[in-house]
C-alpha cells in the first residue's frame, strides 16, 4: 500500500465535516504548517480548495495566538523597564526584583548574533520580506514572533503572515494537486 492509498483509507473512516478539521489542527503545528497540511490533505482525497482553506485557517490560527502572547510579553517586558528606568532616574530606591545584586538596574546587555543578524535582514527585506521568505528557513510562528520581539506592530505582522501563508499553502497545494493527478492518472 502506496502514502496516497492509506491516507485517502484514513480519512475515509472519518465523517467528511471533521477532515477540514484534522487538516487544520495539522496546520497549527510548526515545520507541518498549512504547506505540509494541505498536501496530506490533498493526497487524503479532500477537495485541494478545502484542504488549502482548512490549512491555511489553521496554520493562521495559530500565528495570532503566537503574535497576541507575544505581543503582550514584549508589553510587559517594555513596561517593567521603564518603569525600572524611571525608578533609577528620579533617584528614588529600586524594587528588590531589579536587575543588580545591589538593586540597581544593570545597563542592557548586548543583542546576540542571531537578533542582530534577523534585524538587518529585518532591516534589508522589511516585514514583507521576511514574512514571505521565512517559511523556507523557519515556521510561521517563530518568524513571528521574532518579528513581534523586535516591536513591528502586530496588525503589519499578521497582514504579512496571512499573505505569506496564503501563498505558500497555494503553491504546495497545486503541486501536490499536480503530482496527485500524474501519479495516478
Amino acid at each position: 500500500m502506496n502514502v496516497v492509498e492509506f491516507l485517502q483509507n484514513l480519512m475515509s473512516q472519518v465523517p467528511f465535516f471533521i477532515q477540514p478539521l484534522i487538516v487544520a489542527a495539522a496546520a497549527a503545528i510548526p515545520f507541518v504548517e498549512g504547506e505540509l497540511a494541505s498536501v496530506l490533505g490533498v493526497w487524503a482525497g479532500l477537495n485541494p480548495f478545502i484542504a488549502a482553506g482548512a490549512a491555511v485557517a489553521g496554520n493562521f490560527t495559530s500565528v495570532v495566538v503566537v503574535v497576541f502572547f507575544g505581543a503582550g510579553i514584549r508589553a510587559g517586558i517594555v513596561s517593567r523597564r521603564a518603569r525600572r528606568s524611571e525608578l533609577v532616574t528620579v533617584g528614588r530606591p529600586v524594587a528588590a526584583d531589579a536587575d543588580g545584586p545591589d538593586g540597581s538596574v544593570d545597563e542592557a546587555k548586548p543583542e546576540s548574533k542571531g537578533v542582530r543578524r534577523f534585524k538587518t535582514f529585518l532591516v534589508r527585506f522589511g516585514v514583507p520580506g521576511a514574512s514571505l521568505l521565512g517559511p523556507l528557513a523557519i515556521p510561521t510562528q517563530f518568524t513571528s514572533a521574532l518579528l513581534v520581539s523586535t516591536g513591528v506592530a502586530k496588525g503589519w505582522v499578521l497582514l504579512w503572515q496571512a499573505v505569506a501563508i496564503m501563498f505558500w499553502t497555494t503553491l504546495t497545494t497545486l503541486i501536490a494537486t499536480g503530482v496527485l493527478a500524474f501519479v495516478t492518472g
